[in-house]
């Protein structure tokens, strides 16, 4: 490979390994690689918007990495691989983490967050930071999934300004979906990373907390806060899983995980699993979809029962009728975010919720495009998490959501899993219960209908899977034989998409 634009064209949808062996057979090294999406990066994402900035020091750290190969031999299967960090993860380098607010333009961390910190340690080239819906759409309640003050509106490049792009790990998904990159790592409280994989063809896992430690990164809250990957398919995802888990001092939910994560989940790439898993239909969640996403369910199920799995539809959820609300996030919101703040050097212009407050108000014209009257609702509480609507709240959801929810369906019925469309309430169960979930790409859906939130339901549709506490292996060999049964991924068409 002697020209970079042959390697542009050879990297388009290649996977991990396929890189890595290019790599260690001296097809080429990671500096080309990494040369070869930045020059994807300046052809593409002037109009997308995907990465909110790229690492200065990519080619040098790239090109260490090969000398490295080449003196001492490779690290593992991320030794010279590029990925991107979603905008709320600290990174002790060139880069800044701002969360996509002004606010923290000029944040540079002053240590890596223990995600970021684990991957050097693989080999990952960080090749920059993508962009995300600001404060993880813990913002506005009317902020556009894919905003932030920094960088401007994320758009899906399978219908830029059409279709929807998810939230609020956006850039996450469309660099990815585009081929910007390797792969990503996206943050997810509630969605944010199952709905942009959906809507990207990507596969997202949203990790167990406590799998993968949370130090280091912008919180919206410590009930459910996880990082996770994103990729073009189950086995990038779970290679980079394997590099993201630890136990970490500064993060005390990954106790629970002490003997209980793993460094490899490789081992579960098994599409024969699929022959003996059991997977519950949850029909109530599915009363009100569209046509077209119902017949991507319906075919997806059809699927798995002639892969062998047993399909057990329907199955009932106690919880199914539980009355949610976001009280959890908006008082562990404060606390956590003043947390952070408050460790920021005196040169960053804000180190509490209300100076962000504040800073918004001052700089209106570029900071508050949708407003801010969640932040203003979350400055509003104590902050000590002391209040009774809180401490209730928390006690239901961990109720509901487990032993009313996910942990009742899969002890009732026998169940490896439940089975979900996207990013729907099945999602924001697992997140409540802090249970994981796996999204694999299921089809496309040509036409679809008004949403809550205004947005259009056509478009990449993915196919989660959701299991018990630290179910991660049994999640990843049930998405592996259904991607491998199915092999839905397409690229989008990146025509028309050059420019500015």
């Amino acid at each position: 490979m002697e020209e970079t634009r042959n390697i542009e064209d050879w990297i388009v949808e290649l996977d991990i390994r396929g890189m890595q062996a290019a790599m260690e057979s001296g097809e080429t090294t990671s500096e080309e690689i990494v040369k070869a999406y930045l020059k994807r990066i300046e052809r593409y994402d002037g109009k997308l918007k995907s990465i909110i900035e790229v690492n200065p020091e990519a080619v040098n750290i790239a090109r260490a990495l090969d000398d490295e190969r080449y003196e001492k031999g490779s690290r593992g299967p991320l030794h010279g691989i590029p990925l991107l960090l979603k905008d709320n993860i600290d990174t002790s380098d060139a880069m800044h983490t701002s969360a996509g607010t002004i606010a923290l333009a000029e944040h540079v961390a002053a240590q890596d967050s223990f995600v970021a910190a684990q991957l050097r340690k693989a080999g990952a080239v960080f090749l920059g930071k993508a962009n995300m819906t600001e404060w993880a759409n813990f913002m506005a309640s009317d902020m556009w999934a894919g905003y932030s003050s920094r960088r401007g509106l994320c758009l899906n490049p399978y219908g830029p300004g059409e279709l929807f792009v998810g939230g609020s790990s956006s850039g996450s998904g469309a660099a990815v979906a585009a081929n910007l990159a390797a792969a990503a790592i996206g943050t997810e409280t509630s969605g944010s990373i199952i709905s942009p994989a959906s809507q990207h063809m990507l596969v997202g896992i949203k990790p167990t907390v406590g799998l993968v430690s949370r130090s280091g990164i912008i919180p919206i809250t410590h009930t459910q806060d996880t990082a996770g990957p994103m990729a073009r398919s189950v086995a990038d995802a779970a290679i980079m899983l394997g590099a993201m888990t630890g136990l970490d001092e500064r993060d005390a939910a990954t106790r629970a995980g002490d003997g209980r994560f793993l460094t490899d989940y490789t081992p579960f790439l098994d599409a024969t699993f699929i022959k003996q898993a059991r997977i519950g239909i949850p029909r109530f969640y599915f009363r009100e979809l569209d046509p077209d996403r119902m017949a991507i369910l319906e075919a997806a199920i059809e699927a798995l029962r002639s892969e062998g799995a047993t399909i057990v539809d329907p199955v009932e959820l106690p919880c199914q009728d539980a009355s949610w609300n976001g009280n959890v996030l908006v008082y562990e919101f404060k606390k956590g975010v003043n947390d952070y703040l408050a460790q920021l050097p005196e040169s960053i212009p804000v180190h509490t919720l209300a100076e962000v407050i504040a800073f918004n108000n001052e700089h209106a014209d570029r900071c508050l495009k949708y407003g801010q009257d969640l932040l203003e609702k979350c400055e509003a509480t104590s902050g000590t998490l002391s209040e009774p609507e809180y401490l209730d709240t928390l006690r239901y959801n961990k109720e509901m959501s487990q032993s009313q929810g996910i942990d009742y369906a899969l002890k009732t019925y026998n169940l490896d899993a439940l089975l979900f469309l996207g990013c729907d309430d099945g999602d924001d169960i697992a997140a409540r219960a802090g249970y994981p979930a796996i999204t694999v790409p299921g089809g496309y859906a040509q036409d679809g209908v008004v949403a809550p939130g205004g947005y259009i339901t056509k478009g990449p549709v993915g196919i989660t899977f959701v299991g018990a506490a630290f179910s991660e292996p049994t999640l990843i060999k049930i998405a592996y034989g259904y991607e491998q049964a199915t092999k839905h991924r397409v690229p989008p068409d990146m025509s028309g998409l050059e420019g500015r």
